[in-house]
């Protein structure tokens, strides 16, 4: 199997919003809020697997770990569409995030 990248989930993420733009809220600075609000309710379901289930079920069992799987997904696809929203591109991104890391080795 291949490496999944940013910029893959984020052209998924744009052909779901070109798909559904007649339905969703449009990706914009001003839905960017609601993005992360609807983001932070699927951590809430990541975290009630985690609460309800044993490390081994998540780990191990097929329909557990499938469903924590795809909690896990429903918060990516909103961290992207935050991405989509604020124009955040994924070179952006890498450098950031590179750069936060080396601060973090650094750190202790």
């Amino acid at each position: 199997m291949t490496d999944f990248t940013v910029s893959e989930m984020q052209i998924m993420q744009q052909n779901l919003q070109d798909k559904y733009k007649d339905k969703w809220e449009p990706i914009s600075p001003e839905t960017g809020k609601n993005k992360m609000l609807w983001m932070i309710a699927e951590m809430g379901e990541v975290i009630d697997i985690v609460k309800k289930n044993s490390i081994d079920q998540i780990m191990e069992e097929g329909e557990i770990r499938k469903w924590f799987v795809e909690e896990m997904a429903d918060v990516l696809m909103f961290y992207n569409d935050m991405m989509l929203c604020y124009g955040i591109t994924v070179d952006e991104l890498k450098q950031s995030y590179t750069e936060k890391y080396e601060k973090n080795m650094k750190r202790w």
